[in-house]
């Protein structure tokens, strides 16, 4: 088996991305291609996931706000606890990556509503994602293709994906400038996508959101990355648990017209408004194999009535994406 180490430029832990909409000047991207690219960076550990490979497992409970029911009538913000399954993760197909990588950190959520709906998300450690299209995206992946004489990606395929792709920029930047979390707990996560909030009366808000820690933000200093070691965030995490419930505010910040809906690598104004909408509480960690978040595929377009999709072609083309992987951990691929 062949793994490689994602550099901390690529991709922000996604595993695949859209269709190009009809008329796109660039060929369409399949999930297959996009699927077979991140394996040919990575190769394949057979029965386990493509991307995000290395994860922890958590169980806890959301409790939603009445602010939140002003935008969507989703059942998320009944103010009831609805029960959590979370999984935290490290990006890439590589069981090994250490956890002192300048590389994404992910937290997926899914959400058991009344009546056996569903509500999943899938989020980053970074405010942008690091692709605007699908062909940004596999362009990356063939870029970081090892070279078969020295097994590590070509600078110079990289120096020109770099040069062509100016999408990537912001996330890369982002990354290269911020060391990462000294734990999930300190960490905050950010949905990417711009979502449409419908309340009862059908009316549409955009809107983004994050989850802030409670406990604080911290990222390791330059001293500690040196010495924290390579597999440190599960045993913090559930270490954190067992001293009491770790939590996080969930925000939503509000659009306007004109703020960029369907590109994930494009920021919203700072001064934008934003709502405090609930509380995630993560009562438990413990090693994802054979607990409850190892199964899940964290498609963040399973999404109950209230909240839905906008045109973000990463956004949408993540459903196929995952679906392939998915069907590949089934069979023992």
């Amino acid at each position: 088996m062949r793994t490689k180490t994602l550099p901390y430029f690529a991709f922000a832990g996604l595993l695949g991305l859209a269709p190009q909409l009809a008329g796109a000047a660039e060929p369409e991207v399949t999930a297959p291609q996009v699927v077979g690219a991140i394996e040919g960076v990575f190769g394949v550990t057979p029965g386990e996931r493509r991307n995000h490979i290395k994860g922890t497992c958590a169980v806890g409970e959301f409790v939603g706000s009445k602010e939140a029911a002003v935008y969507s009538r989703s059942a998320l913000f009944s103010g009831k606890p609805v029960p959590v399954v979370a999984r935290f993760s490290v990006t890439g197909g590589n069981p090994k990556v250490p956890d002192t990588a300048k590389n994404v950190r992910g937290m997926a959520l899914q959400f058991k509503l009344p009546d056996g709906q569903l509500h999943q998300m899938a989020m980053l450690n970074t405010p942008m994602f690091g692709a605007a299209s699908p062909q940004t995206f596999l362009d990356l992946m063939l870029a970081l293709q090892p070279d078969p004489a020295t097994g590590k990606p070509d600078p110079e395929k990289m120096k020109a994906f770099k040069a062509s792709h100016p999408d990537n920029l912001a996330q890369a930047q982002y990354l290269a400038s911020h060391n990462p979390p000294a734990s999930y707990a300190s960490s905050a996560f950010w949905g990417i996508h711009t979502f449409r909030f419908i309340d009862r009366q059908d009316k549409v808000t955009l809107v983004r959101w994050r989850f802030v820690p409670q406990d604080g933000e911290k990222r390791l200093s330059d001293d500690e990355l040196k010495t924290a070691g390579a597999n440190f965030l599960e045993p913090t995490l559930i270490a954190r648990t067992q001293q009491g419930p770790v939590r996080w505010d969930m925000l939503l910040t509000i659009g306007q017209p004109g703020d960029p809906e369907d590109n994930p690598t494009l920021s919203w104004p700072a001064e934008r408004r934003e709502v405090k909408v609930g509380t995630l509480t993560i009562t438990a960690a413990m090693p994802q194999k054979g607990a409850a978040c190892e199964g899940i595929n964290f498609d963040p377009l399973v999404m109950a009535d209230g909240i839905a999709a906008t045109n973000d072609p990463v956004l949408k083309f993540r459903s196929p994406a995952y679906a392939v992987s998915f069907g590949k951990r089934l069979s023992g691929q």
